[in-house]
């Protein structure tokens, strides 16, 4: 029997849509209030797999993440790109002069900065979860209100659309990814991108000579994001996601790196879903 699909926020959510689209529609999820319980949950057993935000085209990285699977050596084992599209939720019958509050998570709030701008009258309130906002006005009947969330909380909270499509940038596009324990279903068949980490000595040109071997190997890099280390200040990690036509190359540039890099990791091996 499959288990259910760990998310963090709650049935109605960006993380439940892609989880939807990632397995199918019909996917149990577990709901978490936050990634550390989503991760717990993992760690339990209670799943064995989490959809995990891990970087938005307009806010950028969502650094803590990259962290979580990092300290508890979890793997990546696919992604997914959900075009994200915020809209003004409230109670039927509601207007937009009506609303006092705008209730959401703060990253959706950012995303929809300018078009709230022309409300100056309205409080922002930052919360946990799009949807969870959605949620509790609909349960609780509560007017003069109104979430940021998705049309898919709209509808299973029974909510009135008041504004579509309100984010500054139309575009705007979010990376999850699928994590697991760790993975034993491998076939190096159809992989082309992976997710890495290394640390490097403070040396001139030791993070470029490592990108140089990237490219001499023919890895497109796609991704870097350095992280601090704790317990060493002033000292980075680096996370990398590079992709590649051919496993052997990308065997080779591993190959190299690990005697180059210090702690390399490979953080996990998969499909890379913009192509």
């Amino acid at each position: 029997m499959n288990k259910p699909i760990a998310i963090q926020g709650i049935k109605g959510s960006f993380h439940h849509e892609v989880a939807q689209q990632y397995f199918n529609t019909n996917t149990e999820v577990v709901e978490c209030m936050s990634f550390d319980s989503a991760v717990d949950s993992l760690l339990q057993g209670d799943t064995d797999n989490i959809v995990m935000a891990l970087e938005n085209s307009i806010a950028g990285s969502i650094i803590p993440n990259y962290a979580l699977i990092d300290n508890h050596n979890l793997s990546i084992v696919g992604e997914y790109y959900l075009d994200i599209q915020h809209n003004l939720l409230a109670l039927d019958g509601q207007s937009i002069a009506e609303i006092k509050e705008v209730h959401s998570h703060p990253m959706a709030l950012l995303q929809c900065k300018v078009f709230l701008k022309d409300y100056p009258y309205i409080k922002l309130v930052e919360a946990k979860d799009t949807a969870d906002v959605a949620k509790q006005i609909s349960e609780q009947n509560i007017k003069g209100i109104a979430a940021i969330a998705s049309k898919n909380a709209a509808e299973l909270y029974k909510l009135n659309v008041l504004a579509e499509s309100i984010q500054t940038i139309k575009h705007n596009e979010t990376r999850f990814v699928i994590v697991k324990r760790e993975n034993h279903e491998i076939e190096r068949k159809g992989l082309n991108k992976t997710s890495i980490k290394f640390e490097l000595d403070h040396k001139r040109g030791s993070l470029a000579t490592i990108l140089n071997v990237m490219s001499d190997c023919k890895l497109n890099l796609t991704k870097i994001q350095s992280l601090p280390k704790i317990e060493t200040p002033w000292k980075y990690a680096f996370f990398v996601d590079v992709t590649f036509d051919d496993y052997k190359d990308y065997e080779k540039a591993s190959s190299i790196m690990q005697l180059m890099a210090e702690n390399f990791k490979v953080l996990g091996e998969y499909k890379n879903a913009r192509l």
